[in-house]
Order: C-alpha cells, then structure tokens, then sequence
C-alpha cells in the first residue's frame, strides 16, 4: 500500500458519499428554498410550515433512493473487501 493507493480509496469514498448522500441533500436544499420563497412572499413566519414539508418529502425521497444507495454502497464495500484480501 502506498500513498497514492490510499488517496484513490479516499477518493473513491468521498465520491460514494456524494452518490448516496447528494439527491437527499438536494431535494432538502429544493423545498426549503421553495418554502422559503413562498414563507417570504406571503409574510408567513411559522417554523413548522418548513419543517414538515420537508421532513415528509425527504422520507420520501429517502424512501425511493434507498435502493440505489444501498446498490452503490454495496458495490463500494465489495470492493474495498477485495482490495483488503489482495493485500494479505
């Protein structure tokens, strides 16, 4: 194992990271900003109107992702286990 090896594993984690962690990171950031626009364009200041929303479409979100983060974490473990057995 030398440096570089190690920064490609760091790489290729961070990567995974953004692939499982980004479209729920996403459509959190899209409807806060869409509440927001509308919290602002109304007057309505109530913390629950952006919380709610959000959390409902994020499990949902989460709900329909799962799979595809589960297959992308999956085949990230399956690899660096292989990587592990090459080395010993």
């Amino acid at each position: 194992m030398d440096f570089d090896s190690n920064v490609e594993f760091l790489r290729i984690a961070f990567w995974q990271i953004i692939l499982a962690a980004g479209p729920l990171l996403a459509v959190a950031l899209a409807v806060g900003l869409l509440i927001g626009i509308i919290q602002a364009a109304t007057s309505i200041n109530e913390m629950t109107l952006s919380f709610v929303p959000k959390l409902v479409i994020v499990i949902l979100t989460f709900g329909l992702m799962s799979s595809f983060m589960l297959a992308q974490l999956s085949d990230y473990f399956r690899f660096i286990f292989d990587q592990i057995t090459q080395i010993s």
